[in-house]
């Protein structure tokens, strides 16, 4: 019989750790913008640290994508251009149509209920006015989905790429009208998850995600107004 190899204790978070996760937290909620410089100097100071986990921390984000180095600036938000963020978004569409349409055979009757629930706050935060609050819980609904699609690799990859884009889908919630149309697409999901049709689940999902149509326009001025320097 083969040998089972032990399982080593988790390896402790270091002060680069936790800092990298602060610094992608606000990237991710927006705090800190696409183009905006990443100072070690004013980070250390700001998070009563010395400048090497800055430096670490910044080296982490720009293996995932979230930070890029700018010569002589140094590292600032990454920016990316309109054309590689449709093409994103298009990944994003595929990726997230994929784990709608594996949560549609796959889920649990508790998945199911947990996303009428969050679907339930989410029309309350539409109805109270709070895209702060809206965006939040939207994001907890796509995660239910991934969780609901009992995929690692794939629910992995689509989590890692959603929280990429996530300084620009920001920007998308904020447009006029955005959260009451993504209330009538996130209910096509969830009956097409409901009634365990994958490909109606895959092709909802994919056209919520997509940024097609009329809403291209007025998604790329969002975004030019949300890079520094514009």
């Amino acid at each position: 019989m083969k040998s089972v190899k032990q399982k080593s204790a988790p390896r402790a978070a270091t002060r680069s750790d936790t800092l990298r996760s602060q610094l992608e937290n606000l990237i991710v909620d927006g705090h800190l913008k696409p183009g905006e410089r990443l100072d070690e100097t004013e980070l250390a100071s700001r998070f009563n640290v010395s400048r090497t986990p800055v430096r670490e921390a910044i080296k982490s984000l720009v293996a995932t994508g979230l930070a890029e180095i700018r010569g002589r600036q140094g590292a600032s938000v990454t920016v990316l251009s309109i054309p590689v963020l449709l093409e994103m978004f298009e990944v994003m569409a595929t990726l997230e149509g994929m784990c709608s349409g594996f949560a549609a055979r796959r889920s649990t009757a508790a998945q199911r209920t947990r996303l009428r629930e969050i679907h339930t706050e989410l029309i309350r935060a539409n109805e109270a006015g709070e895209p702060e609050a809206f965006y939040k819980v939207n994001a907890l609904f796509h995660d239910t989905i991934y969780e609901a699609s009992h995929t690692n690799f794939i629910a992995e990859q689509t989590w890692q790429l959603r929280r990429r884009l996530a300084p620009y889908r920001l920007r998308v919630t904020y447009q006029p009208g955005r959260m009451q149309a993504t209330l009538v697409e996130h209910l096509r999901i969830i009956e097409a998850i409901e009634a365990a049709d994958g490909k109606a689940a895959t092709q909802a999902a994919m056209d919520h995600v997509k940024l097609l149509g009329d809403d291209l326009p007025d998604f790329i001025a969002s975004i030019q107004k949300s890079i520094i320097g514009d």
